[in-house]
C-alpha cells in the first residue's frame, strides 16, 4: 500500500512540473484556481518603477517566405519583366514579395483581427495577446472592453496606458505593442501576368500583392491605373510612375476580399537615344506634348534635339524638332522620339605619341586638317616623319564590325554543313567543335584601328576626328619576328639580311607555320606577302600564319580569310 501511494505521489508531482512548463511558455496557468494575472513574466521584461510605461519595444523576427525553385512560373515572369522596356517593369522582379511586414511602421491604423501584446508588470503580472474583435475592442484587465480600432499603431502604447492608469497606480510597468496585422487575402486581377487570391498583412503594400502576380503585364496593363477597389466602391487609384519617379506610394490598408485592379495600358511613346530613362512610357489621354516626356525620359546634357517617328501605318513619316521646342510638339500613341545630339564640337582633342618633342595632347578647332598638326610638330632626329601612324576610333569599330560578320558568317556554314556517310558525320562534328573554339578565341580580338596615310598625296587634307592618335615610330633599327616561329623576337637590322635570314634569327619555323603565308607589316601600316616581296625595312614586323588543315575546303577559305583579317587589323597571329 506504502508502495502504490509513492507512486500516486510522483505521478501528481510529475503532472505539476509539467503544468508550470505550459505557465511560462504560455504566461498563464489555464488551470482551476489559479487566476491568469499571476502569470511568470521574463526577466529581460522587468523594470524599475522610476521606468514605468518606457520600455522598448521587442524586435519580431522577419517573415521570411521560402526560396523560388528555379522552374518557378514566377521567375519566368521577373526574367521578362527584367528584359521588358517598358518603364515600371523592372520594379516586379520578386524584391516585394520575398518578405511580409513584421515591423509595423507608426501609421498603421488598427484594425479588426490585429493581434496586440500587452505586458503589464511591478505589482501585477500579465503578458497576454488580446485581438481586435469585431466591434473593434480589446479586453483589458481590470478595465474591461476598450475601443482600439481607428488608433494608430504610434499612439497606441499611450492610449491603452492612459486607459490602464485609471485602474493601476503609476509605479506599475505597461507595455502594449502591435504583434501581428490581420491576415488578408486580397483578388489581384486585371492585366497582370498570373491573376488571382494572394495572401498578406493588412500592412503589406499594394506593390507586395503585385508582385506575388508576377506584375504588370507590360503589354497589356496600366502602370498609371492601379486601382483598388472594395466592394462596388473604389478606395484609391494608384500610379506607379509616382512611385518610380518620387517614391510616393499610398499608405492604403487592405481588407479581406479586397481586390487590387489592374487597368488596361493607356496610349504609348518609346524613347530612345541619349537619354537616362531610354523605355517605352505611357501617358492618359490622346496625345501628350513632348515637354511632359522630358521630364519622365530625362534626355542627356548632350541632346540637343528630338527625332520623331509618326506611327502613320506602312508609310512612317519623320520629323525633327530642338528639344527647346519641347512645349510645341504633339505626341500620340505609337510615336517614336530618338534624343540627338545635333551640334558640332567646337574643338577636337588629338592625342600624339612616340618621338617627337612637344605636347602630348593637341586641341584644335573643329574640321581641322592633318596638314595643320604635322605642321606643329617638333620632329628628333629619331623620328621616322615618313611613316607617321593614325588610329582612329571609328575605324576600329569598323574593322571589330567586319571581323564579327566574317566569323558569324564561318560559324553558320560550320553548323550547316552537311555529310553523305556517319564516318563523314564524326568527322565534321570534329571539325565543327575546333573551328567554334577558335572563332570563340577570334571574337575577343581587338583591332587597333590603325588607318594607312604614309605619304599618301592627300594625307595633309584628311579631316581629324576627335580622339584620333597620331603615332610618330621611332627609328630603333629593329625587326620584330612574331607568330609560328620557334623563338618570337626583335632581331637588329641587317641590309644583308633576307626574310628567311630574319625567320632563322627567330628560331625558324614551328611545325604549325605555314611557310607560304608570311606577311611583312611596315611601319606606315602597309603590308606585303613575303612570297612575293620580301623586302624587309627597319622597323618591319614579320608575321607568320599558322598552317590551316580541314578536310572541309569551304572551312579551309573561310579560316584563311579571318588569320589575314586578323593580322592585318589587329597585327596578331591566332594559332588554331
Amino acid at each position: 500500500m506504502l508502495a502504490r501511494r509513492l507512486i500516486d505521489f510522483l505521478a501528481c508531482a510529475a503532472m505539476a512540473i509539467s503544468c508550470a512548463g505550459v505557465v511560462h511558455a504560455q504566461g498563464g496557468t489555464g488551470l482551476p484556481g489559479i487566476p491568469r494575472a499571476t502569470a511568470l513574466v521574463p526577466m529581460e521584461l522587468a523594470a524599475p518603477a522610476s521606468q514605468a510605461g518606457t520600455v522598448a519595444a521587442p524586435v519580431l523576427p522577419a517573415k521570411t517566405e521560402p526560396p523560388l525553385p528555379d522552374n518557378a512560373p514566377q521567375n519566368n515572369d521577373y526574367a521578362a519583366n527584367m528584359a521588358s522596356d517598358a518603364f515600371g517593369a523592372q520594379l516586379f522582379t520578386g524584391a516585394f514579395s520575398r518578405d511580409s511586414a513584421a515591423v509595423f511602421n507608426p501609421s498603421h491604423v488598427i484594425a479588426v483581427g490585429d493581434r496586440i501584446q500587452l505586458r503589464i508588470w511591478n505589482g501585477y503580472n500579465v503578458d497576454t495577446v488580446l485581438a481586435v474583435d469585431a466591434g473593434g475592442n480589446i479586453l483589458l484587465p481590470e478595465v474591461g472592453p476598450f475601443h482600439v480600432q481607428g488608433t494608430t499603431n504610434g499612439a497606441l502604447q499611450a492610449t491603452v496606458s492612459n486607459a490602464l492608469r485609471r485602474v493601476f497606480a503609476s509605479k506599475v510597468s505597461i507595455y502594449a505593442s502591435l504583434l501581428a496585422a490581420q491576415p488578408v487575402r486580397v483578388y489581384v486581377t486585371g492585366a497582370v501576368r498570373r491573376p488571382g487570391l494572394y495572401d498578406g498583412t493588412s500592412s503589406d503594400s499594394v506593390l507586395r500583392y503585385l508582385d506575388q502576380a508576377g506584375g504588370v503585364d507590360p503589354e497589356r496593363g496600366s502602370f498609371l491605373d492601379v486601382a483598388i477597389r472594395r466592394g462596388n466602391q473604389t478606395l484609391e487609384v494608384v500610379n506607379l510612375y509616382d512611385f518610380l519617379l518620387r517614391g510616393e506610394l499610398p499608405a492604403r490598408q487592405l481588407n479581406n476580399g479586397d481586390v487590387i485592379l489592374v487597368q488596361s495600358r493607356k496610349k504609348t511613346v518609346k524613347v530612345t537615344g541619349l537619354a537616362e530613362n531610354a523605355r517605352r512610357f505611357e501617358f492618359p489621354g490622346e496625345q501628350t506634348r513632348l515637354a511632359d516626356l522630358v521630364r519622365l525620359a530625362r534626355p542627356l546634357p548632350q541632346a540637343t534635339n528630338v527625332r520623331v517617328v509618326r506611327n502613320t501605318g506602312t508609310v512612317r513619316d519623320v520629323e525633327y524638332f530642338p528639344i527647346m521646342q519641347e512645349t510645341q510638339v504633339a505626341l500620340f500613341d505609337g510615336d517614336e522620339i530618338e534624343f540627338t545630339a545635333d551640334k558640332r564640337p567646337g574643338t577636337i582633342t588629338v592625342r600624339v605619341e612616340g618621338a617627337h618633342d612637344g605636347p602630348q595632347e593637341y586641341v584644335l578647332p573643329y574640321g581641322s586638317r592633318m596638314g595643320q598638326l604635322v605642321g606643329r610638330l617638333r620632329f628628333t632626329a629619331e623620328s621616322d616623319a615618313d611613316s607617321i601612324q593614325l588610329f582612329r576610333q571609328s575605324v576600329k569599330a569598323r574593322q571589330k564590325l567586319l571581323l564579327n560578320a566574317t566569323l558569324q558568317s564561318l560559324e553558320a556554314s560550320v553548323l550547316t554543313a552537311r555529310a553523305g556517310t556517319a564516318e563523314e558525320a564524326q568527322l565534321r562534328r570534329e571539325e565543327a567543335a575546333l573551328v567554334l573554339q577558335w572563332v570563340e578565341r577570334a571574337r575577343k580580338i581587338e583591332p587597333s584601328g590603325q588607318t594607312l596615310i604614309g605619304q599618301a598625296s592627300g594625307r595633309d587634307g584628311l579631316l581629324l576626328e576627335n580622339g584620333d592618335i597620331l603615332r610618330v615610330p621611332v627609328k630603333d633599327g629593329l625587326v620584330l619576328i612574331s607568330g609560328e616561329v620557334l623563338f618570337p623576337n626583335a632581331v637588329a637590322y641587317d641590309k644583308g639580311m633576307d626574310l628567311d635570314d630574319f625567320i632563322r634569327q627567330a628560331g625558324g619555323f614551328s611545325q604549325n607555320a605555314d611557310t607560304s603565308r608570311v606577311l611583312i607589316s611596315h611601319r606606315d601600316g602597309s603590308f606585303s606577302d613575303g612570297k612575293r616581296d620580301d623586302t624587309v625595312h627597319p622597323g618591319d614586323e614579320i608575321m607568320v600564319l599558322p598552317k590551316v588543315d580541314f578536310k572541309t575546303r569551304q572551312f579551309t577559305k573561310d579560316v584563311f580569310q579571318i588569320l589575314y583579317q586578323i593580322a592585318i587589323s589587329a597585327k596578331v597571329v591566332l594559332g588554331l
